[in-house]
């Protein structure tokens, strides 16, 4: 099922990216996979994340929670889960692939950037620094 953006969505969207500037980086907590899915709940009232948080507590624990469940990585993971749009067409509220430091990460369009998790705080990361982007449909939209 994919999920459909409540009408309030960007208040939630909001709240959960301010919430997140407060929170450090935990493995099966508060990693980008989690945090994404945190906004798509929010966004949706759908929860992609259930199941997986509390799962891993390191990214080999990760991984490995993501092979067993068919996906050879999170942004596989994504892809099963919302449609995959052009990075220029990402808008607010989509769910983006972008590095940060070493490592390819998922966070949320919040505009001009991209918001994750890094290892240590939020990052915010250029819009044009997309590698691949997820659309959280609104209603009416068809995806």
């Amino acid at each position: 099922m994919i999920p459909v953006r409540r009408p309030d969505w960007r208040g939630r969207l909001s709240t959960v990216v301010e919430a997140a500037l407060q929170r450090p980086f935990e493995w099966g907590v508060h990693d980008c996979a989690l945090f994404a899915g945190e906004a798509v709940l929010a966004m949706t009232d759908v929860d992609l994340a259930e199941g997986w948080r509390g799962r891993y507590r390191t990214p080999l624990g990760a991984l490995r929670v993501l092979k067993r469940a068919g996906h050879s990585d999170h942004v596989a993971l994504a892809a099963a889960l919302l449609p995959e749009i052009h990075p220029a067409h990402a808008s607010v509220g989509d769910i983006a692939a972008v590095q940060v430091g070493d490592s390819l990460v998922i966070g949320v369009v919040i505009g001009p950037t991209v918001a994750a998790p890094g290892p240590a705080d939020l990052e915010f990361v250029p819009r044009t620094e997309i590698h691949r982007a997820f659309h959280v449909p609104f209603d009416g939209e068809g995806a």
